[in-house]
C-alpha cells in the first residue's frame, strides 16, 4: 500500500476548553486548547482540527480569541469548524490564524454557501463535515445529521457527499454518530463509499480506539486520520501510531 496519510488530532471545544464526549454527549474535560495544540505539534501531528462543538446550536460564531491563541503555537495546517455559517464568519476565522475552515450545518441548510466559500477562499481552504448515522431506509444506509448530531435531515449521506464534491470541495469529513468517542472503530462502510464515489479526500472520524482501527480506515480509503479521545487521554501516541502505520506499508510524514 503506497497511500500517504496525515494524522489529525481533533480538539473539540466548549466554553474555551477542550472536551470529549461519546456519541456527541457525556462530555468531559480534556484540557486547555493552547497547551493541547502545542503538545500535538511537538508530538508530530500533520494537521490539527479545532471544532467549537456548541457554536451552531448556541447560535453564535466560533470563539476567535481561542483560534488566535491556538494559531500562535500551531506549526502544522490548522482547520477550524463550528459556527461558520457565511463568508464573513469564514473570513474572520481565517484572519484569526486558521489555515482552513470546516462547515457542516450551515452548508447543509444553504448549499450555495459552499460554492461561494470555494470561490472566495480556494478549494484547499474549505472542508465540509458531514455527521452521519445509520438509516436502512436510505439508499446508502446512512443519513445526514446537523446541529452537532442532534437533528436528523432525511437526506442520504452519500448523495450529499456527491453534491458537496460537485462544488469543488477537496476534503470531506464524515463523522459517525454511532462511532463518536466509542473507541469501537471507524464506520468503515461510509468511508469506503465516500472514497469510492467522490474525488475528495476523506477524513476518518469517530471511533478510533486501537492502532488497528487507523489501518482499517486507510484500507477503506481515508487519507486523513482524525482522532480525539485516544490522543487526549494518552491511550495512543502519535509517534507510536506513525511507526505502526509505516510497518503496515502506509506512508506517513
Amino acid at each position: 500500500m503506497t497511500t500517504h496519510v496525515s494524522i489529525m488530532p481533533c480538539l473539540d471545544m466548549r466554553d474555551g476548553r477542550v472536551v470529549k464526549g461519546v456519541h456527541f454527549v457525556d462530555i468531559r474535560d480534556a484540557g486547555d486548547p493552547v497547551e493541547c495544540a502545542r503538545a500535538y505539534c511537538q508530538a508530530g501531528a500533520d494537521e490539527l482540527a479545532l471544532l467549537d462543538i456548541t457554536a451552531t446550536i448556541e447560535g453564535r460564531h466560533t470563539m476567535l480569541d481561542v483560534v488566535r491563541q491556538v494559531a500562535k503555537v500551531t506549526t502544522v495546517p490548522f482547520i477550524v469548524g463550528g459556527g461558520i455559517s457565511d463568508l464573513d464568519s469564514a473570513a474572520a476565522v481565517l484572519d484569526a490564524g486558521a489555515d482552513k475552515i470546516s462547515t457542516s450545518s450551515a452548508a447543509f441548510r444553504k448549499p450555495e454557501i459552499i460554492a461561494k466559500m470555494v470561490k472566495q477562499f480556494g478549494a484547499d481552504k474549505v472542508t465540509v463535515a458531514i455527521d452521519v448515522d445509520q438509516n436502512a431506509s436510505l439508499p446508502s444506509g446512512y443519513e445526514v445529521y446537523i446541529d452537532g448530531g442532534r437533528t436528523a435531515t432525511g437526506q442520504d449521506a452519500l448523495e450529499w457527499a456527491r453534491q458537496v464534491a460537485g462544488y469543488g470541495v477537496e476534503v470531506i469529513l464524515p463523522t459517525s454518530k454511532a462511532g463518536d468517542g466509542a473507541k469501537t472503530g471507524y464506520d468503515l462502510p461510509i468511508i469506503r463509499m465516500m472514497a469510492q464515489e467522490t474525488p475528495a479526500r476523506i477524513v476518518a472520524s469517530g471511533g478510533a480506539g486501537i492502532l488497528e482501527h487507523f489501518y482499517e480506515a486507510v484500507e477503506a480509503g481515508a487519507t486523513i486520520l482524525l482522532a480525539a479521545s485516544v490522543f487526549h487521554f494518552g491511550m495512543i501516541s502519535i509517534p507510536d501510531l506513525k511507526a505502526y502505520l509505516r510497518e503496515k506499508g502506509v506512508k506517513v510524514n
